[in-house]
């Protein structure tokens, strides 16, 4: 079994789980008790069965048949015997019994009627139950189609708009790109321009004063010749600045493959589908003092399932919210409000795939049980907003920290969840009691059972021979109690009300019987440790 509660370093959690047993005979376990004591190895798994005899919340799932082998067999009257029809007889006596028939009292007459107006009733009664699943059965499939078409809508519109989105931001990307190649080539080709412009306006004012020089003669302009020449040799007339080839400059072009298209198409045509079963339902949902344990099945074989998702929310909620993820096919819900209805749905995901199914239908379940509750204001524990989990802190104080009243009922099944652990001692208990008693440091005492944390188990403050493994981080340790006499005995035990005893704890179990000085109905359950860091969750 696992919980919502997560482990914390240095502390411990107990789990109590009340779940009834199956009252009238006993249980193949059950048989193989005696009134002593016995050790059973459970094996690999053995704390995770099925409690015998555990209430449901919700007995039927919806996809169940109502009719057994068909949901709509129709019910079948057995044959009445006409009265006066006495079975098979020689034709004159047939005959003899037709007019005995016709001559039939008045109150046989009524009685038939009456017993005819019963199996009409009946029959009536058992079509409009049909009716009322065939109404259900086609509200359901509406509204599904309904939240399945809104859903299909909403998901392929988000769709287009990310798609369209994602266009954009790539054009706006390629476009940057070609602005940032063409501002980067660009600029030599616009230096050497400069360059270019400022020689050829350079060689023309030169061709303009070498002409006025020449037309001037050798007499009149010769300095002007002079210095004409000498300016021509400095700007060296016979230097060129280099041009890039067209070959040797980008030219830019967008590379586009049309092929995606065909890709994307692929992929759209392969996105979504629309399934009428899910693979996966839940199956179970049982009732535990301030939880529900929902467990789940696989209702499609060709599905391999590789994790589980479930989630729940109040009735009166829209939201719901996860509550678990794992490879298990059950859990238990903790902080659910007592007579409250809470509404569960599990999915599941492929094996090697991303995606999660359809949910399941959804079921609703709520918790009859008061939930469990530790004493407030006890120095030398501090306790949860529900007072269901109880950390021993550093307080010097010592003593039993006993539940707020007497909640566990022999038939249910009582569990002590460990998530931490402080430093173990022997005086150190979990169990339960038939009345609190102040003054004692530890439940090893009378009118009492416990399991210590180094698995040494006492009843009534004496230790049995019989051991169970020491209790470690994860460990869970569960109590169940059944009545076996009431009255006196006789032996010289002392005591007049017998119950049997099974106490389990990392895949074993012990089994005796517990004397009492009279009879309970119910029990305190308490635990003490004496060194800090241990934390305790019990439902």
């Amino acid at each position: 079994m696992r919980s919502d509660v997560g482990s914390t370093s240095r502390s411990v959690v107990i789990h109590f789980s009340l779940t009834p047993r199956v009252s009238g005979g006993s249980t193949p376990s059950q048989a193989r008790r005696g009134s002593g004591a016995e050790v059973r190895d459970l094996g690999e798994g053995g704390g995770g069965t099925r409690p015998p005899g555990a209430r449901g919340c919700q007995s039927r799932p919806p996809w169940a048949g109502r009719g057994g082998a068909s949901a709509c067999a129709w019910p079948r009257r057995a044959a009445r015997r006409h009265p006066g029809q006495l079975g098979a007889a020689p034709a004159a006596a047939g005959r003899a019994a037709g007019r005995g028939a016709m001559e039939l009292e008045p109150e046989l007459l009524l009685q038939e009627a009456r017993e005819n107006v019963e199996a009409a009733q009946s029959y009536r009664r058992e079509l409009g139950q049909r009716l009322q699943g065939l109404r259900e059965a086609r509200r359901q499939i509406k509204e599904s189609a309904s939240q399945t078409r809104d859903v299909l809508k909403q998901h392929f519109n988000d769709l287009k708009g990310t798609l369209g989105k994602l266009l954009d931001e790539r054009l706006v990307t390629l476009l940057q790109e070609v602005d940032t190649i063409e501002q980067e080539t660009i600029k030599p080709l616009d230096d050497c321009q400069k360059l270019i412009e400022h020689g050829v306006n350079t060689a023309e004012d030169l061709v303009q004063e070498g002409e006025i020089a020449i037309l001037g003669g050798v007499g009149e302009q010769k300095e002007k010749l002079w210095s004409f020449t000498k300016k021509a040799l400095h700007i060296q007339l016979d230097s060129l600045p280099e041009v890039p080839l067209l070959v040797d400059v980008p030219c830019l072009s967008a590379q586009l493959d049309d092929s995606i298209l065909n890709i994307v198409k692929d992929h759209i045509f392969k996105h979504g589908t629309v399934a009428s079963r899910p693979p996966v339902q839940i199956e179970e949902l049982i009732e535990k003092p301030g939880g529900i344990i929902v467990r789940w099945c696989k209702v499609d074989d060709d599905f391999t399932a590789q994790d589980y998702r479930l989630q729940f929310r109040k009735c009166t909620s829209n939201h719901f919210e996860d509550v678990y993820v794992g490879s298990e096919t059950e859990f238990i819900v903790l902080h659910i409000d007592p007579n409250v209805d809470y509404q569960f749905r599990v999915c599941a995901r492929g094996d090697g795939r991303q995606e999660w199914s359809p949910w399941s239908v959804p079921q609703i379940g709520h918790s009859t049980l008061v939930p469990h509750e530790w004493t407030a204001g006890f120095e030398g524990y501090s306790l949860s907003s529900r007072r269901n989990i109880a950390l021993r802190n550093d307080s010097e104080s010592s003593g039993v920290l006993y539940s707020s009243a007497p909640t566990y009922f022999c038939g249910q099944t009582l569990t002590f969840r460990v998530e931490t652990v402080g430093q173990p001692d022997r005086r150190d208990s979990i169990g339960v009691c038939a009345e609190r008693q102040n003054g004692y440091d530890s439940l090893q005492r009378d009118q009492a059972v416990c399991i210590s944390t180094n698995g040494a188990v006492f009843v009534n403050g004496k230790e049995m021979t019989n051991q169970l493994p020491a209790v470690t981080s994860g460990s869970t340790v569960t109590f169940d109690i059944e009545a076996v006499t009431l009255g006196s005995t006789n032996n010289n035990e002392g005591g007049n009300f017998k119950l049997r005893v099974t106490i389990s704890s990392n895949n074993r179990e012990v089994v005796f019987d517990w004397l009492l000085d009279q009879s309970c109905g119910s029990l305190y359950f308490g635990c003490s440790f004496f060194y800090p860091g241990w934390k305790v969750l019990v439902f």
